[in-house]
């Protein structure tokens, strides 16, 4: 098992978009990085998994929601050092929008609490992670944005 904290290399991670008219699915982060603040739901790509089943993986084990992929929303990197400036955590980050299957949504061990929430009062009042703050201000100034994302597994 690779340690999330102080890797010796980047740890590829995936984020579960789920949106209901105005609301986002979002929940209460139970462990670090990210403790106690809000996020979309998501977690560590592991060995061998694709990125679309790691993403619906992730977003049933948190939220107890099922859906299916639409694409890839955004990528973002997420950094943090310690205060003697080493590296504490490294993520590459991949959000993708996913289509709810369920609305039926439950908080798992890993997470506080669950829940839709509309985009202006997450904003407002949550206090989110600095990557899911980023996702919400750019949904909220030019919507969702699709990439189309290929499932593609040793093929020439």
């Amino acid at each position: 098992m690779v340690s999330r904290m102080y890797p010796s290399h980047p740890l590829v991670g995936v984020g579960a978009v789920v949106l209901v008219d105005d609301n986002i699915l979002l929940v209460k982060r139970a462990v670090p990085p990210g403790k106690g603040k809000w996020s979309i739901p998501g977690g560590l790509v592991e060995v061998g998994e694709k990125l679309g089943d790691a993403v619906l993986r992730e977003l049933y084990e948190e939220t107890g929601v099922t859906g299916s992929v639409v694409g890839l929303v955004d990528v973002f990197e997420y950094i943090e050092l310690d205060s003697n400036g080493n590296v504490k955590y490294h993520y590459i980050l991949l959000d993708f929008l996913v289509k709810p299957n369920s609305m039926n949504v439950r908080a798992s061990s890993d997470v506080l609490d669950a829940g839709f929430y509309s985009i202006d009062y997450a904003l407002r009042e949550l206090e989110l992670t600095k990557t899911t703050r980023r996702l919400l201000e750019k949904i909220k100034k030019h919507g969702v944005r699709v990439v189309s994302y290929f499932d593609i597994l040793g093929r020439d």
